[in-house]
């Protein structure tokens, strides 16, 4: 199913079991189901903020289906693009979001309550027992779940500038000749590769214009083509495809372009461009 994604526990909702809430009391699951209005609201806060004491250490799911929830409540339905083809961890907390479709705060911030409470029975009060405080679960870290390494100005290589669209730092280098546009990193990726993988088609204007090979193939066989697919990216499919991308090329598994994409729209695209045979 394109754009969607699947749910952590199966078809339909979280499967609560998947989550390891079936085996805890009712009672304290529905604690968040019976508030309401002003009352919800401070609960949920209360909640996120209790998350970041946590003794008991949440699962990775347990922690997509708080992050989930938390977006829900305080940006709504998913509004963003499907992460890179490398950014596994964002992909992740993308589809946890993602599946959550129209839920309304109202729900999102009860279900969030109620695994809270699962995971501190015992609330606010509950003394520390001697624990560290664990900020990585906090509120405002629940939002975000997996902070991307910072990387210091000095350390940031070509590929950093690429994958954070530098365009202009990238266009001197590339143009002072400093820099080769088929430069490749330690896994056989060009910086055509990243500037698809992320979606800045601008960077993958620029880099066209300076000779990027468009059907340089990385360590797996994959092409930009490949990546945009992957990720789609529709308008840098067909800018691709334009510029003369083979979507003939397949990668070390056997699978062409139109393969790799979950998206009907891009699958018919790339299908149009392919050279007949013979």
């Amino acid at each position: 199913r394109p754009d969607t994604g699947e749910p952590l526990g199966g078809a339909g909702s979280d499967s609560d079991s998947d989550l390891g809430l079936g085996k805890f009391d009712s009672s304290v699951m529905a604690t968040g189901d019976r508030l309401e209005g002003e009352e919800l609201e401070q609960e949920f806060e209360s909640a996120a903020d209790r998350v970041r004491d946590l003794v008991q250490t949440p699962s990775r799911d347990q922690l997509l289906y708080l992050y989930a929830r938390f977006k829900q409540v305080k940006v709504g339905k998913c509004n963003t693009s499907k992460p890179g083809f490398f950014d596994f961890e964002g992909q992740r907390k993308w589809q946890a979001w993602k599946q959550l479709g129209d839920m309304d705060a109202k729900q999102a911030m009860q279900e969030y309550i109620s695994l809270v409470n699962v995971l501190d029975p015992e609330g606010s009060s509950q003394e520390r027992r001697g624990a560290e405080k664990r900020t990585s679960f906090g509120g405002a870290a629940v939002s975000s779940l997996y902070q991307e390494e910072t990387i210091r100005e000095e350390d940031k290589n070509i590929f950093d500038y690429c994958r954070e669209n530098n365009i202009d730092l990238i266009n001197k280098a590339l143009s002072s000749q400093k820099v080769d546009a088929n430069t490749k990193d330690e896994e056989g990726r060009a910086l055509l590769h990243w500037a698809c993988d992320r979606g800045h088609k601008d960077l993958v204007s620029l880099l066209l214009q300076h000779k990027a090979d468009i059907n340089s193939q990385d360590n797996e066989g994959q092409t930009a083509l490949h990546y945009a697919s992957a990720c789609e990216f529709a308008d840098i499919v067909e800018l691709l495809l334009n510029s003369g991308a083979d979507p003939s090329i397949k990668d070390m598994e056997g699978s062409l372009p139109e393969e790799v994409t979950e998206s009907s729209a891009i699958s018919s695209l790339l299908r149009q461009y392919t050279a007949p045979k013979g």
